[in-house]
């Protein structure tokens, strides 16, 4: 399934994607996409969404998951961007985390803030939660992911590093997380670490990778966090990302208000974003 949220800001409703691409509504079956409804997806899945109504018109979507507690995200877990960074790849996952009110819409817009001028661009596999998750091991991790989806963990890399401090900062931007536009289902996703992944801007590939070469791979991750900290329904992990930020350039390139970005991955569709100045 390809479950997401539509409508305005802050009163989505849920729906999911048909065969034909169409949007369904949902909200006559149940609330949100959140909570226990993630836990339990079976109730979904034997559903005719053909019987379900049609979404007119070209809504907004909103973040393919609502209700979500922690948003966290692993840092240099691409072999191929800690070489970029002059970075040694890390002894175990690097954890930090981004407010959840950076979280928003697929197609949303960056918003560069006051006083930003390292900007920066970063396609990520997400990963959503299903059922809480504590001292899970690894071969059982993936029994507590409910789907994925597609994450700008966008940057000010100045906030981020140049600052004193922990990377927070420079994560946590209102509109710093764009996330959707559809949460997949994992039955959907043959195997988390063979996905495709890409990103442009202004119409320029810019990165261009996969999943493959993560350090660190989701069961991992999902398995690793849990040690540390029980995972909710609707929590998600941005995994890291590969090659091709701004920074990595040389001479290193950021965004500017009236720039395209457009990212995407492999069977979890893509985001285009305007960048507006806050």
């Amino acid at each position: 399934m390809k479950l997401l949220r539509y409508g305005p800001r802050g009163a989505e409703k849920p729906g999911v994607l048909d065969d034909q691409g169409q949007i369904r509504d949902l909200s006559g079956i149940v609330g949100d996409i959140a909570g226990d409804i993630l836990v339990n997806l079976d109730r979904l899945t034997g559903l005719d969404f053909n019987n379900l109504p049609v979404v007119d018109g070209d809504p907004r979507l909103g973040a393919c998951v609502g209700g979500t507690g922690k948003f966290m995200c692993i840092g240099l877990n691409y072999s191929d961007h800690a070489a970029e960074t002059g970075m040694e790849v890390p002894p175990e996952p690097v954890l930090f985390m981004k407010a959840t009110s950076a979280i928003c819409g697929p197609n949303d817009p960056i918003l560069i803030p006051r006083g930003s001028e390292k900007t920066d661009w970063e396609v990520e596999l997400g990963v959503v939660i299903g059922k809480p998750a504590k001292y899970v091991s690894e071969a059982d991790a993936l029994d507590h992911v409910a789907g994925y989806c597609v994450i700008n963990d966008v940057s000010e890399r100045a906030f981020q590093t140049e600052r004193a401090g922990q990377w927070t900062k420079g994560k946590s931007c209102d509109n710093f997380g764009q996330t959707g536009p559809w949460l997949v289902t994992k039955d959907e996703i043959a195997d988390p670490q063979n996905l495709s992944m890409w990103l442009t801007v202004n119409g320029e590939t810019v990165q261009d990778g996969s999943t493959q070469t993560m350090v660190y791979g989701v069961a991992h991750v999902v398995s690793y966090l849990s040690q540390f900290m029980t995972l909710h329904p609707g929590d998600i992990i941005s995994t890291g990302t590969p090659p091709g930020v701004g920074m990595g350039f040389n001479p290193p390139r950021y965004l500017k208000a009236g720039d395209v970005v457009e990212l995407g991955i492999e069977g979890l569709g893509q985001q285009k974003q305007v960048c507006i100045q806050d």
